[in-house]
Protein backbone atom coordinates (compact mmCIF):
# COMPACT_ATOMS: atom_id res chain seq x y z
CA UNK A 1 0.00 0.00 0.00
CA UNK A 2 1.27 3.51 -0.83
CA UNK A 3 0.31 6.29 1.59
CA UNK A 4 1.15 10.00 1.60
CA UNK A 5 1.73 11.49 5.05
CA UNK A 6 1.32 15.17 5.97
CA UNK A 7 2.43 16.74 9.27
CA UNK A 8 1.66 20.35 10.31
CA UNK A 9 1.08 20.16 14.07
CA UNK A 10 3.46 23.02 14.90
CA UNK A 11 6.33 24.69 13.03
CA UNK A 12 7.68 21.86 10.88
CA UNK A 13 6.09 21.35 7.48
CA UNK A 14 6.63 17.71 6.58
CA UNK A 15 5.56 15.28 3.86
CA UNK A 16 6.47 11.64 3.28
CA UNK A 17 5.49 8.56 1.30
CA UNK A 18 5.32 5.09 2.86
CA UNK A 19 5.05 1.95 0.76
CA UNK A 20 4.42 -1.38 2.49
CA UNK A 21 5.94 -0.18 5.77
CA UNK A 22 9.01 1.41 4.19
CA UNK A 23 9.57 5.17 3.88
CA UNK A 24 10.60 5.84 0.30
CA UNK A 25 10.64 9.64 0.45
CA UNK A 26 10.51 12.18 3.29
CA UNK A 27 10.88 15.96 3.41
CA UNK A 28 10.95 18.29 6.44
CA UNK A 29 11.06 22.08 6.29
CA UNK A 30 11.67 23.87 9.59
CA UNK A 31 10.27 27.37 9.90
CA UNK A 32 13.30 29.38 10.95
CA UNK A 33 11.22 32.57 10.84
CA UNK A 34 10.19 31.94 14.47
CA UNK A 35 13.75 32.28 15.82
CA UNK A 36 13.51 36.08 16.01
CA UNK A 37 10.36 35.81 18.16
CA UNK A 38 11.83 33.32 20.64
CA UNK A 39 8.99 30.87 20.03
CA UNK A 40 6.34 29.75 17.58
CA UNK A 41 3.80 32.34 16.38
CA UNK A 42 0.74 30.22 15.43
CA UNK A 43 -0.62 32.51 12.70
CA UNK A 44 2.78 32.77 11.01
CA UNK A 45 3.26 29.00 11.27
CA UNK A 46 -0.08 28.39 9.56
CA UNK A 47 0.80 30.72 6.68
CA UNK A 48 4.20 29.07 6.25
CA UNK A 49 2.56 25.62 6.01
CA UNK A 50 0.13 26.90 3.41
CA UNK A 51 3.00 28.36 1.41
CA UNK A 52 5.13 25.19 1.44
CA UNK A 53 2.72 22.24 1.30
CA UNK A 54 1.89 22.04 -2.39
CA UNK A 55 5.52 22.20 -3.51
CA UNK A 56 6.67 19.78 -0.80
CA UNK A 57 4.06 17.15 -1.68
CA UNK A 58 5.07 17.41 -5.34
CA UNK A 59 8.78 17.10 -4.51
CA UNK A 60 8.18 14.18 -2.14
CA UNK A 61 6.22 12.24 -4.76
CA UNK A 62 8.83 12.97 -7.42
CA UNK A 63 11.73 11.91 -5.18
CA UNK A 64 9.93 8.66 -4.40
CA UNK A 65 9.15 8.00 -8.05
CA UNK A 66 5.43 7.98 -7.23
CA UNK A 67 2.66 9.63 -9.20
CA UNK A 68 -0.50 11.00 -7.58
CA UNK A 69 -2.47 8.27 -9.34
CA UNK A 70 -0.45 5.56 -7.57
CA UNK A 71 -1.36 6.79 -4.10
CA UNK A 72 -3.76 4.54 -2.20
CA UNK A 73 -4.39 6.68 0.86
CA UNK A 74 -3.55 9.88 2.72
CA UNK A 75 -2.62 10.25 6.39
CA UNK A 76 -2.54 13.62 8.12
CA UNK A 77 -1.96 14.80 11.68
CA UNK A 78 -5.34 15.38 13.35
CA UNK A 79 -3.89 16.44 16.71
CA UNK A 80 -2.63 17.34 19.18
CA UNK A 81 -1.10 20.60 18.03
CA UNK A 82 -1.84 24.23 17.24
CA UNK A 83 -5.36 24.79 15.89
CA UNK A 84 -4.37 26.94 12.94
CA UNK A 85 -1.51 24.75 11.77
CA UNK A 86 -3.60 21.58 12.09
CA UNK A 87 -6.39 23.17 10.03
CA UNK A 88 -3.93 24.02 7.26
CA UNK A 89 -2.64 20.47 6.95
CA UNK A 90 -6.00 18.75 7.37
CA UNK A 91 -7.77 20.97 4.82
CA UNK A 92 -4.98 20.41 2.29
CA UNK A 93 -5.11 16.64 2.86
CA UNK A 94 -8.91 16.52 2.59
CA UNK A 95 -8.83 18.44 -0.69
CA UNK A 96 -6.24 16.06 -2.09
CA UNK A 97 -8.17 13.02 -0.90
CA UNK A 98 -11.40 14.28 -2.48
CA UNK A 99 -9.67 15.19 -5.74
CA UNK A 100 -8.01 11.77 -6.03
CA UNK A 101 -10.93 9.80 -4.53
CA UNK A 102 -8.66 8.34 -1.83
CA UNK A 103 -9.38 7.20 1.74
CA UNK A 104 -7.99 9.48 4.43
CA UNK A 105 -7.02 8.86 8.05
CA UNK A 106 -6.52 11.45 10.79
CA UNK A 107 -3.49 10.41 12.83
CA UNK A 108 -2.67 11.07 16.48
CA UNK A 109 0.68 12.85 16.53
CA UNK A 110 1.73 11.26 19.84
CA UNK A 111 0.87 7.74 18.70
CA UNK A 112 2.90 8.37 15.54
CA UNK A 113 5.94 9.36 17.61
CA UNK A 114 5.73 6.00 19.38
CA UNK A 115 5.41 4.07 16.14
CA UNK A 116 8.39 5.90 14.63
CA UNK A 117 10.43 3.41 16.62
CA UNK A 118 9.19 0.59 14.38
CA UNK A 119 10.96 2.42 11.56
CA UNK A 120 14.11 2.55 13.70
CA UNK A 121 13.87 -1.16 14.58
CA UNK A 122 11.45 -3.27 12.50
CA UNK A 123 12.07 -6.14 14.94
CA UNK A 124 10.48 -4.14 17.79
CA UNK A 125 7.66 -6.13 19.35
CA UNK A 126 4.96 -5.54 21.95
CA UNK A 127 4.84 -4.94 24.86
CA UNK A 128 7.25 -2.11 25.64
CA UNK A 129 7.56 1.12 27.61
CA UNK A 130 7.72 4.43 25.75
CA UNK A 131 9.14 7.62 27.22
CA UNK A 132 7.60 10.32 25.04
CA UNK A 133 9.48 13.59 25.51
CA UNK A 134 8.84 16.66 23.39
CA UNK A 135 8.16 20.38 23.62
CA UNK A 136 4.55 19.78 24.56
CA UNK A 137 4.52 16.39 26.29
CA UNK A 138 6.44 14.29 28.77
CA UNK A 139 4.68 10.97 29.21
CA UNK A 140 5.35 7.34 30.11
CA UNK A 141 3.30 4.82 28.14
CA UNK A 142 2.91 1.08 28.56
CA UNK A 143 2.39 0.02 24.95
CA UNK A 144 0.80 -3.41 25.25
CA UNK A 145 -0.29 -3.86 21.63
CA UNK A 146 -1.59 -1.94 18.63
CA UNK A 147 -4.32 0.42 19.95
CA UNK A 148 -3.79 -0.84 23.51
CA UNK A 149 -1.90 1.83 25.47
CA UNK A 150 -1.81 2.70 29.17
CA UNK A 151 -0.67 6.13 30.33
CA UNK A 152 1.51 5.50 33.39
CA UNK A 153 2.54 9.06 34.16
CA UNK A 154 2.98 12.52 32.65
CA UNK A 155 4.12 16.03 33.50
CA UNK A 156 1.89 18.00 35.84
CA UNK A 157 3.13 21.28 34.35
CA UNK A 158 5.95 21.99 31.88
CA UNK A 159 7.11 19.27 29.50
CA UNK A 160 10.82 18.46 29.36
CA UNK A 161 11.18 20.13 25.97
CA UNK A 162 9.36 23.19 27.28
CA UNK A 163 11.77 23.30 30.24
CA UNK A 164 14.67 23.29 27.78
CA UNK A 165 13.11 26.11 25.73
CA UNK A 166 12.29 28.27 28.75
CA UNK A 167 15.67 27.59 30.31
CA UNK A 168 17.37 28.65 27.10
CA UNK A 169 15.43 31.90 27.11
CA UNK A 170 16.61 32.61 30.68
CA UNK A 171 20.19 31.96 29.55
CA UNK A 172 19.81 34.31 26.58
CA UNK A 173 19.87 31.56 23.96
CA UNK A 174 17.80 31.40 20.77
CA UNK A 175 14.81 29.18 19.98
CA UNK A 176 14.58 26.20 19.85
CA UNK A 177 16.24 25.91 23.24
CA UNK A 178 17.02 22.21 23.60
CA UNK A 179 19.81 22.02 21.00
CA UNK A 180 21.21 25.36 22.21
CA UNK A 181 21.46 24.25 25.84
CA UNK A 182 23.02 20.98 24.70
CA UNK A 183 25.68 22.86 22.72
CA UNK A 184 26.41 25.29 25.55
CA UNK A 185 26.66 22.43 28.08
CA UNK A 186 29.57 20.79 26.27
CA UNK A 187 32.66 21.11 28.46
CA UNK A 188 30.58 22.25 31.43
CA UNK A 189 30.44 20.59 34.85
CA UNK A 190 27.02 18.89 35.30
CA UNK A 191 27.55 18.73 39.07
CA UNK A 192 28.46 22.39 39.54
CA UNK A 193 24.95 23.41 40.60
CA UNK A 194 22.44 21.16 42.35
CA UNK A 195 19.20 22.10 40.64
CA UNK A 196 16.06 20.42 42.06
CA UNK A 197 14.66 17.11 40.83
CA UNK A 198 10.92 17.22 41.54
CA UNK A 199 8.51 14.39 42.41
CA UNK A 200 11.26 11.84 42.98
CA UNK A 201 9.44 9.77 45.61
CA UNK A 202 10.03 6.09 44.91
CA UNK A 203 7.92 4.74 42.04
CA UNK A 204 6.18 8.08 41.38
CA UNK A 205 5.85 8.15 37.59
CA UNK A 206 4.64 11.76 37.33
CA UNK A 207 6.87 14.65 36.21
CA UNK A 208 7.22 18.31 37.09
CA UNK A 209 9.71 20.75 35.57
CA UNK A 210 8.27 24.18 36.41
CA UNK A 211 10.16 24.35 39.71
CA UNK A 212 13.42 23.56 37.93
CA UNK A 213 12.83 26.41 35.50
CA UNK A 214 12.08 28.79 38.38
CA UNK A 215 15.22 27.63 40.21
CA UNK A 216 17.30 28.50 37.15
CA UNK A 217 15.68 31.93 36.96
CA UNK A 218 16.46 32.66 40.63
CA UNK A 219 20.00 31.36 40.27
CA UNK A 220 20.72 33.65 37.33
CA UNK A 221 19.19 36.63 39.16
CA UNK A 222 21.28 36.00 42.28
CA UNK A 223 24.63 35.15 40.70
CA UNK A 224 26.74 37.36 38.46
CA UNK A 225 29.70 36.37 36.29
CA UNK A 226 28.64 32.72 36.29
CA UNK A 227 30.12 30.01 34.10
CA UNK A 228 27.29 29.52 31.64
CA UNK A 229 28.66 26.17 30.50
CA UNK A 230 28.39 24.85 34.06
CA UNK A 231 24.89 26.29 34.44
CA UNK A 232 23.69 24.72 31.17
CA UNK A 233 25.32 21.37 31.96
CA UNK A 234 23.80 21.26 35.46
CA UNK A 235 20.34 22.26 34.22
CA UNK A 236 20.43 19.68 31.43
CA UNK A 237 21.63 16.98 33.84
CA UNK A 238 18.71 17.66 36.20
CA UNK A 239 16.20 17.09 33.39
CA UNK A 240 17.90 13.93 32.14
CA UNK A 241 18.25 12.47 35.66
CA UNK A 242 14.50 12.73 36.22
CA UNK A 243 13.65 11.21 32.83
CA UNK A 244 16.01 8.27 33.29
CA UNK A 245 14.93 7.54 36.87
CA UNK A 246 11.22 7.49 36.00
CA UNK A 247 11.79 5.37 32.91
CA UNK A 248 13.72 2.83 34.96
CA UNK A 249 10.92 2.68 37.55
CA UNK A 250 8.34 2.14 34.79
CA UNK A 251 10.34 -0.78 33.38
CA UNK A 252 10.59 -2.36 36.82
CA UNK A 253 6.90 -1.81 37.58
CA UNK A 254 5.74 -3.54 34.38
CA UNK A 255 8.54 -6.10 34.21
CA UNK A 256 9.18 -4.93 30.64
CA UNK A 257 12.71 -5.19 29.30
CA UNK A 258 12.26 -3.09 26.15
CA UNK A 259 11.80 0.66 26.04
CA UNK A 260 11.65 3.25 23.31
CA UNK A 261 12.36 6.96 23.67
CA UNK A 262 10.45 9.19 21.29
CA UNK A 263 9.85 12.88 20.61
CA UNK A 264 12.12 15.84 19.98
CA UNK A 265 14.08 15.53 23.24
CA UNK A 266 15.06 11.99 22.16
CA UNK A 267 17.66 13.69 19.94
CA UNK A 268 19.56 14.86 23.05
CA UNK A 269 22.92 13.07 23.16
CA UNK A 270 23.19 13.09 26.96
CA UNK A 271 19.82 11.35 27.18
CA UNK A 272 21.07 8.71 24.74
CA UNK A 273 24.35 8.26 26.60
CA UNK A 274 22.68 8.00 30.01
CA UNK A 275 20.29 5.36 28.74
CA UNK A 276 23.25 3.09 27.99
CA UNK A 277 24.57 3.32 31.55
CA UNK A 278 21.44 3.70 33.68
CA UNK A 279 19.40 1.16 31.72
CA UNK A 280 22.11 -1.40 31.11
CA UNK A 281 20.64 -4.84 30.57
CA UNK A 282 17.47 -3.43 28.98
CA UNK A 283 16.80 -3.03 25.28
CA UNK A 284 16.63 0.69 24.52
CA UNK A 285 15.57 1.98 21.11
CA UNK A 286 15.92 5.53 19.85
CA UNK A 287 14.54 6.66 16.49
CA UNK A 288 16.92 8.17 13.96
CA UNK A 289 17.50 11.88 14.55
CA UNK A 290 15.25 12.92 11.66
CA UNK A 291 12.44 10.86 13.23
CA UNK A 292 12.76 12.50 16.65
CA UNK A 293 11.43 15.92 15.72
CA UNK A 294 8.06 16.39 14.02
CA UNK A 295 8.07 14.53 10.71
CA UNK A 296 5.66 13.03 8.20
CA UNK A 297 7.41 9.66 7.93
CA UNK A 298 5.86 8.55 11.21
CA UNK A 299 2.45 9.88 10.07
CA UNK A 300 2.63 8.01 6.78
CA UNK A 301 3.81 4.80 8.47
CA UNK A 302 1.08 4.77 11.13
CA UNK A 303 -1.50 5.92 8.60
CA UNK A 304 -0.66 3.00 6.34
CA UNK A 305 -0.97 0.64 9.29
CA UNK A 306 -4.50 1.89 9.98
CA UNK A 307 -5.61 2.06 6.36
CA UNK A 308 -4.30 -1.42 5.62
CA UNK A 309 -6.64 -2.69 8.37
CA UNK A 310 -9.60 -0.94 6.77
CA UNK A 311 -9.68 1.85 9.37
CA UNK A 312 -10.26 5.30 7.88
CA UNK A 313 -11.73 8.67 8.82
CA UNK A 314 -14.91 10.28 7.53
CA UNK A 315 -14.08 13.19 5.24
CA UNK A 316 -15.59 15.64 7.75
CA UNK A 317 -13.36 14.59 10.67
CA UNK A 318 -12.40 17.53 12.93
CA UNK A 319 -9.02 18.73 14.09
CA UNK A 320 -8.34 17.93 17.77
CA UNK A 321 -5.76 20.36 19.23
CA UNK A 322 -5.92 18.53 22.60
CA UNK A 323 -6.23 15.03 21.14
CA UNK A 324 -5.65 12.26 23.65
CA UNK A 325 -4.21 8.83 22.97
CA UNK A 326 -5.92 6.94 25.78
Amino acid sequence: MIVLGIETSCDETATAVCRDGVIISSHIRSQSIHEKYGGVIPEIASREHEKFLNEMVSDTLNDGGISKEELEGIAVTQGPGLSGTLITGVCFAKGLALGLALPIIGVNHLEAHIFANFLADPALDFPFICLLVSGGHTQLWHVKNFKDYQLMGESRDDAAGEAFDKGARILGLVYPGGPEIEKLAKGGNPNAIQFPRAMMKKNNLEFSFSGLKTSLLYYMDEHKNVNLKDVAASYQQAIIDVLMTKLKWALTHTDCHTCVIAGGVAANQLLRDCSLTKLSGEKVIFPDLDLCTDNAAMIAYLGELYLSKGIKSAINFPILPNMKMA
